[in-house]
């Protein structure tokens, strides 16, 4: 095999397993090469990604080292994603009764969940989480795409438990924006004790449902280390948790003057002015 048909090869196999540590010896049985040749290709492939900003490559030495993809964004990425997703929700079309925002089509969007689930990889990546948590349904994908770039497992809490979920925990909370009682349950083999959880979701009003999956992830004796949202809502202003990221913050539906005013998160706009500084 050819050096750049090796290279296309290795790099292939990186990106399909993102944060996944590939020893040199595996890349060199299945390639036939020598691992001083397998890192002369990795060389190279490191350059390429961060001289076309398409993540990083990380070399961990020691007995159970070798190398791994990071999907890392760059600011410029970041901010074109969450404009576009701006520009989507921004359609008088996705109104609906009640004052309601169609968003099912953008959360089911492989390729888009993809590079959002990278955006939050990429913003939490300090925290190195253990696990990803979601609550059914619409947070579903971009929770998946999120555990993916971490390379960490996906734990659903459901609004109804289930036989197939063996033991459970079960919890009510209150709805921040309805202010209902409402119940979330969990398996307990989902999570272990001391785990570090990463909450992520599609939708934040008041806060409610993130308190919720606070209050439960801790009923199972593990931390939350950070809470990601896809869209948050301007009112009200103080949100149930202290502490959360979003992407994209909708200021107003007004379906009878038919306008949707969205704009990007403060973190989001402060990539897109000192890039333009």
């Amino acid at each position: 095999m050819r050096r750049s048909e090796r290279i296309a090869a290795v790099a292939k196999m990186l990106i399909d397993r993102p944060s996944c540590v590939i020893s040199l010896s595996e890349f060199g049985e299945r390639f036939g090469a020598a691992k001083s040749t397998i890192s002369e290709d990795l060389s190279i492939i490191r350059d390429v990604f961060s001289q076309m900003h398409l993540g990083k490559i990380e070399t961990l030495t020691g007995a159970a080292g070798g190398v791994r993809y990071i999907p890392f964004l760059w600011d410029h990425a970041i901010v074109e994603t969450v404009d576009e997703i701006c520009k989507d929700l921004a359609d008088p079309q996705r109104i609906l009764a009640g004052g309601f925002l169609y968003m099912s089509d953008i959360t089911s969007s492989p390729t888009l969940m993809t590079r959002v689930g990278e955006i939050f990889a990429t913003r939490f990546a300090q925290v190195e989480p253990d696990v990803v948590v979601t609550v059914e349904t619409r947070g579903i994908p971009i929770a998946m795409m999120t555990a993916r770039a971490f390379n960490v497992p996906l734990a659903i809490v459901r609004r109804t438990s289930r036989v197939t979920e063996g033991t459970v925990v079960t919890m009510n909370y209150v709805s921040g924006s309805a202010k209902r009682i409402e119940t979330m349950s969990l398996s307990r083999r989902a999570l272990q004790p001391d785990q570090r959880v990463l909450i992520i979701d599609d939708f934040m009003k008041a806060g409610g449902s993130a308190r919720g999956l606070v209050d439960l992830v801790g009923e199972l004796h593990a931390q939350v280390v950070g809470i990601g949202v896809l869209v948050e809502t301007e009112v009200p202003e103080h949100k149930l948790v202290p502490e959360y990221e979003s992407l994209v913050v909708l200021e107003q539906v007004d379906d009878q003057a038919r306008r949707v005013l969205v704009r990007p998160s403060k973190w989001v706009q402060s990539l897109a002015q000192s890039g333009q500084a």
